[in-house]
């Protein structure tokens, strides 16, 4: 069996439940929560008990406190899908939403989302 990887030395415990108290994100708290168990002397499984998870989250997570402390366990999110408009036809598409349709013009006396659609086609 592998040599658990060590934590930072230039934290403590008590530091960390600190910290997971002050944080506003609940799933970074918990994670410092589990690693503070570690930094008490507990076990890994003991802190996976605690944290909810498996033995190699856990490892996941002292390789990304490790790297980038407190900051490295809060959930970082992807970038999401590219827009299907360019910002030219964006901002084009707000000034008609916020003129209004004309009904003699645009045939609707207020906005559905087919209607915007078809105008954006």
């Amino acid at each position: 069996m592998a040599a658990a990887i060590p934590l930072r030395s230039d934290f403590s415990a008590g530091e960390l439940r600190r910290l997971a108290r002050s944080s506003c994100d609940a799933n970074q708290a918990r994670r410092l929560v589990a690693l503070a168990t570690i930094y008490d002397g507990s076990s890994r499984s003991d802190a996976a008990r605690v944290g909810g998870v498996g033995l190699q989250i856990v490892r996941d997570w002292v390789v990304r406190f490790n790297a980038h402390g407190a900051d490295g366990l809060i959930d970082r999110h992807g970038p999401g899908a590219n827009p299907l408009l360019s910002a030219t036809q964006l901002r084009a598409l707000v000034e008609v939403v916020e003129q209004r349709p004309i009904p003699a013009v645009h045939g609707v006396v207020r906005w559905r989302l087919v209607d915007l659609a078809q105008w954006i086609w």
